[in-house]
């Protein structure tokens, strides 16, 4: 409990000094392509990454096309997952211009950190790290060599343009810790190579799938942002909710009730429970039709730029292939850096 104190200490100070200095500044955030982006994606981290441009902060955004492996056993629709994020970042107002946009796979030196950095840590380490452990037993199956080592590639993804601020939420903090300790213990190791990055904790809200649970892609409970308005009327149609006409916000007994006024709250930037109030004993019926009215609205001109921008083909292919381009000078630069203090250089 202290330590989380002590970061959302730390992140008010930095969140104060990127107002004074963005540009000393480097991120790198992403996503794995597993599906199409949701609701909780805009508002769980797209919405951050446009804050960061905005103030002139320098961001990279991986899409780790190679990191859907480590729970599954294909790639299977990852080139259309890739390009279908890439209209949604686009369509919400991410700019190639100032947001460098890549996917893992296309950045081979990125990669080849990962053998010096697997020396860094200890398999216990590797072990003890949350996401492994919660990952691994929703997989239901064997832990796999890449999702016990999956924090050391995501601290590959952080260091190979030396990023130095991570924006995360509280469940996160243990992959930009054992960042930390790869970095020092490199640096401590070898010489100065990376800096030693920061958590910013961003204050995310948590967006419910339509079942209550997390919005999940394989839970099946999102609403897409490529959907349409009618297939979201559709999908928010089905939600299970309940008999009790009066409408309260329970998350506990009420999970379909409570995911859809939290949906929609989200959406009228309102409370659920405000909502709750102003539907009263509507019912059901009414509170589906309110949610659906207020996820369309805020869609609308998402959806509007997202169907002109997928007019063009190739919109995708050369954001990436920008992105890539970028991404991949500075890996070369980072590795070359790193084998010159190894000492590997032939």
């Amino acid at each position: 409990m202290k330590s989380f104190a002590a970061a959302e200490q730390r992140s008010a100070e930095l969140t104060r000094a990127i107002d004074r200095t963005p540009e000393t500044f480097r991120v790198l955030t992403g996503e794995r392509p597993t599906g199409a982006l949701h609701l909780g994606h805009y508002f769980g981290s797209i919405v951050e990454r446009l804050r960061l441009q905005r103030a002139g902060v320098q961001t990279f955004l991986v899409l780790a096309d190679y990191q859907v492996i480590t729970d599954r056993d294909t790639t299977a629709r990852v080139q259309e997952n890739v390009h279908s994020a890439v209209l949604d970042y686009l369509a919400a107002g991410l700019d190639p211009q100032r947001t460098t946009i890549f996917a893992h796979s296309a950045v081979p030196a990125l990669n080849q950190l990962l053998l010096p950095f697997l020396s860094l840590v200890t398999e216990a380490e590797l072990h003890r790290n949350p996401t492994v452990k919660a990952e691994a037993a929703a997989s239901g199956r064997a832990l796999s060599g890449l999702l016990l080592t999956y924090p050391v590639h995501q601290a590959a993804d952080i260091l190979f343009c030396k990023g130095n601020l991570v924006p995360v939420g509280k469940d996160n903090l243990p992959h930009v810790e054992i960042t930390r300790v790869i970095a020092r213990r490199f640096n401590d190791r070898y010489g100065p190579v990376f800096p030693v990055p920061e958590a910013l904790l961003t204050a995310t809200p948590e967006v419910p799938g339509l079942d209550g649970r997390k919005m999940s892609k394989s839970y099946g409970n999102a609403i897409a942002l490529s959907m349409t308005a009618d297939e979201t009327a559709t999908v928010i149609r089905r939600t299970t909710t309940d008999s009790d006409r009066r409408i309260t916000f329970d998350p506990d007994t009420r999970p379909g009730v409570s995911a859809l006024l939290s949906t929609a709250a989200l959406c009228l930037d309102t409370t659920p429970q405000t909502l709750a109030e102003q539907i009263g004993d509507a019912g059901s019926g009414r509170l589906k039709q309110v949610t659906t009215e207020a996820v369309n609205e805020f869609l609308a001109g998402h959806r509007q730029r997202r169907q002109q921008l997928a007019q063009d083909p190739d919109v995708a292919l050369r954001v990436l292939r920008r992105g890539n381009d970028h991404a991949n000078e500075l890996a070369d630069d980072t590795l070359s850096e790193v084998r010159e203090f190894m000492g590997t250089v032939y």
